[in-house]
């Protein structure tokens, strides 16, 4: 039965029914956040990497294949953004010394911003403002709530009054929306 309701959410989830995702995220967020808790034995990395893991899945699910199961799709795709995320931290981390002369090596490195980054800075905040005002009225909300005033998602659900799992959605909904509205405007 559970299977069932499952293929009929995907399937509208891939229509953009809103209400689908919700369900797949409710239904399958704390199978998803178990399995992160005990492979990264940290809470905040958990529920990170599952936000995460539910934003790419949401943003390919029309490449769900039902021969799988939707729980072993998310585990595959929170997999892949651990390697992804190993590796971008393996890359920083590393030093290649020979590349560099000692006397640029031994300076001390400013990290103040020089006054064309804060331009530049200036501009981009302008330009993600205007573009947030455009959002709709609960997606500003949500943000302005997460990012501005920096609550935790708890703090959210508490605020606003609406399920956690509800606060997660819509904030990745909105990331979403705005990153489309963005990169829209940057062509």
């Amino acid at each position: 039965m559970k299977a069932k309701a499952v293929l009929e959410a995907i399937h509208l989830a891939k229509t953009n029914n809103q209400k689908a995702f919700g369900y797949l995220f409710e239904t399958f967020w704390d199978y998803l956040y178990k399995y992160l808790l005990k492979k990264t034995g940290s809470e905040d990395q958990a529920e990170d990497i599952g936000v995460r893991t539910f934003a790419k899945a949401f943003d390919r699910i029309e490449t769900f294949n039902p021969k799988y199961t939707f729980e072993t799709w998310l585990i595959t795709i929170s997999n892949n953004i651990q390697i992804d995320q190993h590796r971008k931290e393996k890359t920083k981390n590393k030093i290649d010394a020979t590349a560099y002369d000692e006397r640029v090596v031994t300076q001390v490195q400013d990290n103040n911003p020089s006054p064309e980054d804060l331009l530049i800075i200036t501009q981009n905040l302008s330009d993600l403002l205007l573009n947030i005002k455009t959002l709709k009225t609960e997606y500003k909300t949500i943000i302005r709530l997460r990012y501005f005033e920096e609550l935790s998602y708890k703090e959210i659900s508490d605020r606003l009054e609406l399920p956690l799992n509800t606060v997660k959605v819509t904030l990745l909904r909105a990331k979403k929306v705005l990153a489309q509205k963005i990169t829209n405007h940057e062509e």
